[in-house]
């Protein structure tokens, strides 16, 4: 279990750096759309390593949803109400496209979803070398 930790935390990480690296590169409407993309596949990674640390921790989760609020219960994460409405603004981004939308979102990743998913990084490098 620990090397699929250490794994997937490494893939989250190179998630979150080209997330990083798109939002500071965007300059037109489709390179907007390719930081919403990067933003979904890294909040994946985000509740599916978090879901292993939790495992590994000897809890339980099934979904995202469930994974940050067994993560905040037990101290893993500090503050669930932003990775729930990271989750609920994945969740609006893959189901309902629309221009206004995209640039709500793409706002959102770029003041604050990008820094928090980096915060999250460190979190989950600490977590491996530490254990």
């Amino acid at each position: 279990m620990k090397k699929e930790i250490k794994i997937s935390t490494d893939n989250y990480s190179k998630a979150v750096q080209k997330l990083v690296e798109g939002v500071e590169q965007v300059k037109d409407e489709l390179d907007r759309d390719g930081v919403i993309q990067r933003f979904e596949f890294t909040f994946e990674l985000f509740w599916k390593t978090l879901k292993l640390i939790i495992e590994f921790e000897g809890f339980n989760c099934q979904s995202p949803r469930s994974c940050i609020k067994e993560a905040f219960r037990h101290n893993i994460i500090v503050n669930d109400e932003i990775y729930l409405d990271m989750l609920e603004s994945r969740n609006l981004s893959t189901h309902v496209y629309d221009e206004q939308t995209s640039t709500q979102l793409f706002e959102r990743i770029k003041k604050q979803y990008a820094e928090i998913l980096a915060e999250a990084d460190g979190k989950f490098q600490k977590y491996v070398y530490d254990n």
